[in-house]
């Protein structure tokens, strides 16, 4: 397996899209947009299996596994805001999914195994996982074993082994790249006489490269997928620190402000310049700002549980009726503005998933707002909530299927945590121990949404993320001692999230499965 350093914009901050889940949305969508690019013509029918003890198979249709497949295999991007209209769209492009439920064994929750067909009748089985935050891996074509996950180009190069004659040997890996030039990485795997060479490339091949490999002695088939990452790879990719540890061990040789460690490694990890990333993440921003918004503006969607609600903060407090904490109330109004906003199909970001997408960008936001922060601030606060992000993926998981809610809310409370304490002028230290006592506190955190959908209890455990991550923040600025090193924490949240009954893992179970809870799926 080819496992490469985790992206701050691959895995962390991202993708913008619509829907509620980005492990079901963007998941089914990546995974289907790779195997829609191993076909030949255009895909006509796919059968979909999910396994009976895995998450999807209870939650694919409320999640949005099924909109983010279609739209895959339509090359729908999700940013396109006809998306939840994907039923009407696949009547036009006759294309027929069927989606089944069976007992075969799946080892991973949110397992995928695909049987493809084109136009042409040409059929492939894949099977694939989605893995946490949009993130997935394709590891089964046939029964070849492969390692794709979206982020090279990809050749894929099938010989028959069996007879040759000897003045015409097998083309071998050596004698694919003497076509296509040096692969990153090349993985072989063999079923019986058959060969499948999995060849990695960090540029991209033209048709004519490829049409010379399918004139190779004893070639079957050849399939070339080009990236559907942001950040792409490369053999050489080497990152400055992958653990808070590191960061911390190097940050007393390097001295810099905390959130250009975070920009500083994604430079290194997707070989950008400095003047590259900080733009990007000035655009990410730019979509929170609207998801924010267009929350606060009213949203109007029938499919959903909860109705606009972000307004109301405003109206009580100006009626005297609540508390008064304007830095907490304005967060809790903007987290809310960016889940409604998710709840009815508008764009937002996975920060550093759809199940979280309020925490980090309505605490950034609220509280930069409340305070007249540049908007300068907020995006260096957001490369300091993607170094945590980062150092999370590395050592857990952003998957609720895998580790329950606290690897999404969670992890999106440690991760503004982290922000905030650097928006307010907290040293990098500070931002890892703010990180690892939000962290702390949300230990054990359940993943049990109501009627198979990502907005109760996710939007209270957003606003939880979201005032745990202030009370952190302050109790580290004024000296608090966090004890637990963040790295700790985070090995600590991904055992007990394998401690978790399944039930209380994205499935069915906690509140998802009170009397209210079956009512309002009926």
């Amino acid at each position: 397996m080819v496992k490469m350093p985790c992206s701050i914009f691959n895995d962390v901050i991202g993708p913008v899209m619509r829907g509620p889940s980005s492990s079901h949305v963007a998941g089914a969508a990546r995974i289907a947009g790779l195997v829609r690019q191993s076909m030949r013509e255009k895909v006509t029918d796919a059968v979909v299996d999910f396994d009976v003890n895995g998450s999807l198979a209870t939650s694919h249709d409320g999640h949005g596994t099924d909109m983010g497949f279609a739209c895959g295999l339509m090359n729908i991007p999700l940013s396109d805001p006809s998306v939840d209209q994907y039923e009407e769209l696949l009547k036009e492009h006759h294309l027929h999914i069927e989606y089944r439920i069976l007992d075969y064994g799946a080892t991973h929750p949110g397992n995928y195994r695909m049987a493809i067909t084109d136009a042409s009748g040409l059929t492939r089985h894949w099977e694939a996982i989605a893995v946490g935050g949009g993130m997935v891996e394709l590891q089964k074509l046939e029964n070849f074993e492969v390692n794709i996950c979206g982020d090279f180009y990809e050749l894929l190069v099938r010989i028959d082994s069996s007879n040759h004659p000897k003045n015409h040997p097998n083309p071998d890996s050596e004698t694919v790249q003497e076509l296509t030039g040096e692969s990153d990485f090349t993985l072989t795997s063999v079923d019986g006489s058959h060969v499948l060479l999995n060849l990695k490339y960090s540029h991209s091949l033209d048709e004519a490269t490829l049409h010379s490999i399918w004139n190779l002695d004893n070639v079957e088939d050849v399939i070339y997928l080009e990236p559907v990452l942001p950040t792409p790879s490369r053999s050489d990719c080497k990152v400055p620190y992958s653990t808070a540890e590191e960061l911390l061990d190097y940050s007393k040789k390097h001295s810099m402000e905390p959130w250009e460690y975070g920009a500083y490694y994604e430079c290194c990890r997707g070989n950008f310049s400095n003047s590259e990333v900080f733009p990007r993440m000035e655009e990410i921003l730019e979509v929170m700002e609207a998801a924010v918004d267009t929350g606060l503006a009213g949203t109007q969607y029938s499919d959903r549980i909860l109705g606009p609600q972000s307004q109301k903060i405003q109206a009580a407090s100006q009626a005297g009726k609540l508390i008064p904490c304007e830095p907490l109330n304005t967060v809790i109004q903007c987290i809310t503005a960016v889940m409604e906003t998710k709840s009815s199909m508008g764009l937002i970001v996975a920060a550093p998933t759809c199940g979280s997408c309020g925490c980090l960008p309505g605490t950034i936001i609220g509280l930069g707002r409340v305070l007249h922060l540049d908007r300068e601030e907020m995006v260096k606060g957001l490369f300091v909530a993607g170094l945590v992000g980062v150092f999370f993926a590395e050592q857990a998981t952003f998957s609720a299927e895998v580790g329950g809610c606290q690897v999404e809310c969670g992890a999106g409370s440690g991760m503004a945590a982290a922000a905030i304490t650097a928006m307010m002028g907290g040293t990098i230290e500070e931002c890892m121990d703010a990180a690892s006592m939000a962290l702390q506190n949300i230990t054990g955190l359940a993943c049990d949404p109501v009627a198979n959908r990502v907005e109760v209890p996710c939007l209270g455990k957003n606003v939880m993320g979201g005032s745990n991550a202030l009370s952190s923040a302050n109790m580290v600025l004024a000296g608090f001692d966090k004890v637990i090193p963040l790295d700790e924490t985070i090995q600590a949240i991904y055992d007990i999230g394998l401690s978790l009954p399944l039930e209380l893992r994205c499935t069915y179970g906690g509140l998802g499965k009170t009397k209210t809870a079956r009512s309002i799926k009926l």
